[in-house]
């Protein structure tokens, strides 16, 4: 048997993970998997034939450790996705590289700073008055905040002391996030795999499960299906995985919302025969 990692988080208690789903069909492929935390120290990654980051949820709470381990399993061993996917799609300034190749994404300014004062001119910039901000770097909806015209100054100013010292982005409101929901298209080895649509709970625009949003497995229509290829045909490298969020824009297109190369959830769950294609795929993508 072949020994194969999963990179996880200490403590999973707070979170859906479905990555045990993969380990049946691949250990049907001659793959023994084994959960490790990404903070486990002392790991003698060379064991692996492969090391595949998957539910590392707490990593951007010490983003230099989690790059170090992954440096250390980069010399020793076979990571996925490879560092350099990494290192570029840690910070959500991925997200202009995608525009610069054509690739419709959320309306997006880069501000040097949040500061309440600038949310006027970046309204009149956007065409939006509602805005979303949020960290460069972070995930799982932390720190995001939605701001409407009748916030009361109280609020702007404690979501603006939320991003002193750290690089914020500041984006258009899509009405279609909660009205219809956001959509999540997975790719394995760069194929197409299953699409689900994650609609937030009442009173919430943030779309994670943590957060209650509902979860349901749908087929993307044609349009989609042409936008997710166009987002993935914008990499330089072909990732072992990926998840491109999309939205529905007020004329009907999808933009792109995030395209998650690192640690994203595959909903292995939600599609019968996503597990057995995502063992296919790591079978592959490691024998090549």
């Amino acid at each position: 048997m072949r020994k194969c990692a999963f990179l996880t988080l200490e403590n999973p208690a707070d979170f859906v993970i479905d990555d045990e789903h993969a380990v049946a069909p691949l250990r049907r492929l001659g793959w023994e998997v084994f959960m490790m935390p990404w903070t486990q120290k002392q790991v003698s990654w060379g064991d692996f034939e492969a090391v595949i980051i998957r539910s590392t949820w707490d990593y951007w709470n010490n983003v230099p450790a989690f790059l170090e381990t992954l440096s250390g399993i980069h010399r020793q061993s076979r990571l996925a996705n490879p560092l350099d996917l990494v290192h570029w799609n840690l910070a959500k300034t991925y997200m202009r590289d995608l525009e610069g190749k054509g690739v419709m994404i959320v309306p997006t300014l880069w501000p040097d700073t949040f500061h309440a004062a600038a949310l006027p001119s970046f309204r009149e910039r956007l065409g939006s008055a509602e805005l979303v901000v949020k960290p460069v770097v972070g995930a799982n909806g932390e720190d995001a905040f939605r701001l409407s015209p009748s916030d009361p100054p109280e609020r702007v100013q404690d979501i603006a002391r939320q991003f002193v010292g750290r690089d914020s982005m500041v984006q258009s409101f899509m009405p279609a996030v909660v009205s219809e929901g956001e959509y999540s298209m997975f790719y394995l080895n760069g194929r197409f795999s299953h699409a689900i649509l994650k609609v937030p709970a009442a009173s919430e625009f943030r779309s994670q499960e943590e957060r209650g949003a509902e979860i349901r497995r749908v087929e993307p229509e044609a349009l989609l299906r042409e936008r997710g290829r166009e987002a993935l045909g914008a990499l330089s490298t072909v990732p072992l995985y990926a998840r491109v969020d999309f939205v529905r824009t007020p004329g009907g297109d999808f933009a792109v919302m995030e395209l998650e190369l690192i640690e994203p959830s595959l909903y292995l769950r939600m599609d019968p025969e996503a597990p057995a294609r995502f063992a296919r795929a790591v079978d592959d993508w490691f024998s090549s």
